[in-house]
């Protein structure tokens, strides 16, 4: 009886060791407006489908080479419990933090140069109400993330969400396109083209040289003149 009852103990840590553990959050999170990316121990993390969309120039055209991204990660207990005691620790305001859940980042991609800015990160409670926020975000190298850090997977499955949903993405961002995008095929699109994060850059593609024969064969159809040597000529003469 107590070797099958130590057994059993063994078999569900097993189990349990196996499983992978992920945060408890404080929050419901509406699924029709955003969606779940991937779980890790300490926070769950969302992107927003409804509000990400490209930023708009001041002459009302769509910038495509600019994606807004709305996210939301949900704490677990030991996360909640670091942030109020780094904000204790910094002296800084507790107004609100007994109802901690998580925070909202505001992301903006730039499609060309390849980077990620948190433009805005705020907390927010458990009624997913705006706390405190920090705009010190500088743009990041999405070549420069780690496959193994947690933001690669994240940055790499919104971009390519946009990418399957980009129709979408150009009708919400109240803009038109400019003459010369409307003009572009949709594969040449800056979202079509960046390097998703985790992945090896894509080989250079080198254009053939073209060589411009035509002088070659002008030159060929020229009559060729024969080289007289006059001093071998007056040698053969005076002998």
């Amino acid at each position: 009886m107590i070797k099958k009852f130590l057994t059993g103990i063994l078999t569900a840590a097993i189990i349990f060791s196996a499983t992978p553990t992920f945060a408890t959050s404080h929050v419901e999170v509406p699924e029709d407006i955003y969606k779940w990316v991937q779980s890790t121990p300490r926070g769950n993390y969302f992107f927003n489908m409804q509000q990400m969309n490209y930023r708009v120039n001041y002459d009302g055209t769509i910038n495509l080479e600019m994606l807004n991204v709305p996210t939301i990660c949900t704490y677990d207990n030991i996360q909640i419990d670091d942030v109020v005691q780094k904000r204790r620790w910094k002296m800084q305001s507790l107004d609100g933090y007994d109802i901690l859940a998580g925070r909202a980042d505001y992301l903006t991609f730039d499609l060309k140069n390849e980077t990620v800015q948190i433009v805005r990160r705020v907390d927010i409670d458990d009624t997913l109400t705006e706390l405190d926020e920090d705009v010190s975000g500088q743009p990041i190298k999405l070549s420069d993330i780690a496959k193994t850090d947690v933001s690669c997977k994240f940055y790499r499955e919104i971009l390519k969400w946009a990418r399957e949903h980009n129709d979408e993405l150009i009708k919400r961002s109240k803009g038109r396109l400019s003459d010369a995008d409307s003009k572009l095929d949709a594969k040449n699109f800056p979202i079509y083209k960046i390097t998703l994060p985790g992945e090896d850059p894509k080989p250079e593609v080198v254009e053939p040289v073209t060589i411009d024969k035509t002088q070659e064969k002008l030159d060929a159809k020229k009559p060729k003149h024969r080289f007289i040597d006059k001093h071998k000529h007056q040698r053969e003469v005076t002998q």
